[in-house]
């Protein structure tokens, strides 16, 4: 008796790839390793049910007031903006971003699971789901693991890509060298003897390739004296020292690279302690200026984000 090909509900994502046409028979395991970009799952049990849409905005989180106002707020009202006929609801993956927001301002945000339990409850049978988040980390992945979850669950479920996903790979675009035309745009030339430092988190995942891959977009684009460091990932602060004082570098402009300039910023980055990041180089000579501005901040950065959005959302509606 032939063996018969598991059948498998319609899943795919936006332009990503394709199996080679050699592969006849790909296991389930396979499809889903293989399928990389925004993925979409439409659920064959539910096609007579009707459309009710919901777009799920998910972001890491901020716990101040201050940064929420400064940084995620302008970018939900951007996304709004664009999206006019979309119900538009927000988690946050951060379970510690929840219970801050909850301390400081009263506000219940629920997390990724919570927050489509609650579109289940409310009668929407669609939703697009995107990703405010920088990279494809732990936190997104985090986010793959609930849609595969929940898929079965909706009439249709997307789940959009963060803001760096793409590299120019295979005719795809290249979200890293347009991130860093964006920040050329925000940030003056320096001279000979400034640099511009840009502090990411970091992260022990092997996604922490993506700032190694901005660090050579920047390169590219000929923006000389630009770099990125890491707080928990490689590089460190230690790493980009040294270059500067190989380059005769006097005066360093440090800027956090993330949606809101929260407590890392000021305390880890720009803080008076003699740890602080703006302390350590200044111990080793150098003038130092911070600049406390997150990418929510920046209005052609929130245009990349709302992009991402909008991306995740036309998928959700297309046929």
């Amino acid at each position: 008796m032939e063996k018969k090909t598991p059948r498998l509900s319609r899943m795919h994502y936006g332009a990503g790839y394709s199996l080679h046409g050699e592969v006849k028979h790909p296991t389930p395991s396979l499809l889903r390793a293989s399928q990389i970009g925004v993925l979409v799952h439409d659920e064959p049990s539910m096609a007579d049910k009707e459309n009710r849409d919901a777009l799920l905005v998910v972001s890491y989180g901020a716990a101040r007031q201050e940064t929420r106002q400064k940084a995620l707020e302008p970018l939900l009202d951007a996304i709004a903006e664009a999206n006019p006929e979309a119900d538009i609801y927000e988690a946050y993956t951060s379970r510690v971003m929840r219970a801050g927001v909850k301390k400081t301002m009263g506000l219940e945000m629920p997390s990724v699971e919570e927050a489509l339990e609650a579109l289940l409850a409310n009668g929407y049978t669609r939703a697009a789901v995107a990703s405010l988040h920088l990279f494809p980390g732990m936190e997104y992945e985090g986010m793959t693991e609930v849609f595969n979850a929940y898929r079965s669950r909706f009439k249709r479920l997307v789940l959009g890509t963060p803001l760096l996903y793409w590299m120019g790979q295979e005719e795809q675009r290249d979200d890293a060298a347009t991130l860093v035309e964006v920040l050329r745009q925000a940030f003056p030339v320096q001279e000979a003897d400034e640099a511009i430092l840009f502090m990411a988190h970091g992260t022990p995942h092997p996604s922490n390739s993506f700032f190694t891959l901005l660090q050579t977009r920047m390169d590219a684009a000929g923006w000389k004296n630009a770099f990125v460091y890491t707080m928990a990932g490689w590089p460190r602060l230690e790493h980009v020292m040294s270059k500067l004082k190989e380059r005769g570098i006097r005066r360093v402009t440090l800027a956090p690279l993330m949606l809101a300039a929260g407590v890392h910023s000021a305390r880890d980055m720009a803080g008076d302690g003699p740890d602080s990041h703006r302390s350590r180089l200044v111990a080793e000579g150098f003038e130092v200026e911070t600049v406390l501005t997150g990418l929510g901040e920046m209005e052609d950065a929130r245009a990349l984000y709302v992009n991402c959005v909008n991306e995740a959302w036309d998928r959700l509606l297309e046929e």
